[in-house]
């Protein structure tokens, strides 16, 4: 065997570029490679010989310690990705701009080093760098996360579509039917909006839904659930909301639009709204009812003519 050959794993050790350090049970360094070395700006011979957390105190000790006296106990390697935590060692990374972190991200193997007779008399530490991975990974969970958060939303006024408002009208009636809670619906629509398209253009029309999304919104708590349930036609969920306040709710919203017309190029559109409340009661077969009701509870609006709130009633 030539000395190149000899030399060869030390030189892999040195030179990789992978963190490699080992440590006895003292927690003393007894190795340290260039990567180290370069990324911590701490020479090996600085290093070597000295405990591992007098050298670095920004170590998590109490987690480390007994990570590592683990690998001495079972005899067995161990792993840690940069998921579970992040780094281990402080070090830069090659992302100063958009990396979206202070820090390397880092993943981590501690394996037993043994001697001849099988005990554990070491153990080594090696460290990658996983900033690249947890950079693009986070990207594409980003990505994914506005892609289904745009999925739920009406492309139009920005507000929640009619498919997340029944998802999360099923969710609600569930809760109210487990723990026999108040849950109200309130559904509404605008009056003559066709009257609006012909005499300002689908332009208007897009005006007006885009304002009263944006209004309705604003008087609304964060625990209510406001979207669009087609066309002109709106829904509201109100968990822990009776008739009562629901009702009471609705009316402010009425005319909250009746006293403030839409403002659309040079001229205001006076605007109203019909609205239907129900409220939800145990021997409802289905969420479908609850919607049902407060169609009906419209559908009474409109026909006593329109610009005002109907409150569904049993029977």
């Amino acid at each position: 065997m030539t000395n190149i050959q000899k030399n060869l794993p030390d030189f892999i050790v040195e030179w990789i570029d992978v963190g490699i350090l080992v440590v006895n049970r003292n927690m003393e360094i007894t190795l340290w490679n260039h990567f180290m070395a370069r990324h911590s700006e701490r020479r090996a011979d600085e290093v070597i010989g000295k405990n591992l957390f007098s050298c670095f105190p920004d170590l998590p000790e109490t987690w480390l310690a007994k990570k590592i006296q683990s690998v001495f106990l079972l005899k067995n390697f161990a792993f840690t990705s940069w998921e579970q935590r992040p780094y281990l060692f402080r070090f830069p990374h090659n992302r100063p701009i958009t990396g979206g972190c202070e820090f390397m991200f880092q993943n981590c193997t501690f394996l037993p080093v043994k001697n001849e007779s099988g005990e554990v008399e070491s153990v080594c530490i090696t460290l990658m760098d996983a900033t690249d991975v947890a950079f693009s990974q986070t990207l594409l969970k980003e990505a994914l996360e506005t892609l289904g958060e745009s999925s739920n939303r009406d492309g139009l006024t920005g507000i929640y579509n009619r498919r997340y408002l029944e998802k999360h009208i099923a969710i609600e009636f569930d809760r109210a039917k487990r723990y026999g809670e108040a849950f109200s619906f309130i559904l509404f629509d605008l009056d003559h909006f066709k009257k609006v398209n012909d005499g300002y253009g689908h332009l208007g029309g897009d005006e007006v839904l885009r304002s009263i999304a944006q209004r309705v919104g604003s008087m609304l708590r964060t625990t209510d659930t406001f979207g669009r349930y087609g066309g002109e036609e709106f829904g509201i969920i109100l968990p822990f909301t009776s008739l009562e306040d629901s009702c009471f709710l609705a009316d402010r919203v009425r005319k909250a639009i009746e006293q403030t017309p839409v403002n659309f190029q040079d001229t205001q559109i006076k605007v109203s709204i019909s609205m239907g409340v129900s409220a939800f009661k145990i021997d409802q077969s289905g969420y479908e009812q609850l919607i049902d009701e407060a169609d009906q509870a419209l559908y009474a609006s409109k026909k006593a003519g329109r610009n005002r709130v109907t409150c569904h009633s049993p029977g």
